[in-house]
């Protein structure tokens, strides 16, 4: 008890004094229940090219809006352009062997359970200003 006791004491003095040197949340200092203000529009390019990787082993980004796609237990809206069975006729990506293994590695004759929510991992690509400063750049020798 005297322990956990600690432990809660040490988190919130640790949150306080990050507070004192001026980090502040995405939303700033405004309160949970008031509005946070205008939120700006992002645009999505209509369809177009693919959007070269920016890492090793990066999930591809989606070059194109997704709004209003279903993705669910009963459905899922990418599989009718990047199935195996429709991505000649559609022109878009297959979607890649990976999908169809299970975390032990056993290929399966349907896309993996944690491989279906797409969204997961890939994502649209927006003209959005990063929200932090990113210096990242990738290992030279592996980017090439």
């Amino acid at each position: 008890m005297k322990l956990k006791l600690i432990s809660v004491m040490i988190v919130l003095i640790s949150g306080l004094a990050g507070n004192a040197s001026g980090i502040e949340s995405l939303r700033g200092m405004k309160p949970l229940d008031g509005s946070s203000g205008k939120v700006e529009v992002k645009k999505v390019p209509k369809d177009g090219d693919l959007i070269q990787r920016n890492y090793v082993q990066q999930p591809p980004l989606i070059p194109h809006k997704i709004d209003g796609y279903q993705i669910n237990l009963d459905f899922n809206k990418c599989m009718s352009c990047h199935s195996w069975s429709r991505y000649k006729e559609t022109g878009a990506t297959k979607i890649s062997q990976t999908h169809f293994k299970d975390r032990d590695g056993v290929d399966l004759a349907t896309v993996s359970a944690r491989r279906y929510f797409c969204t997961q991992c890939h994502v649209p690509q927006a003209n959005a200003k990063p929200l932090v400063e990113n210096t990242f750049k990738p290992v030279e020798a592996i980017s090439q």
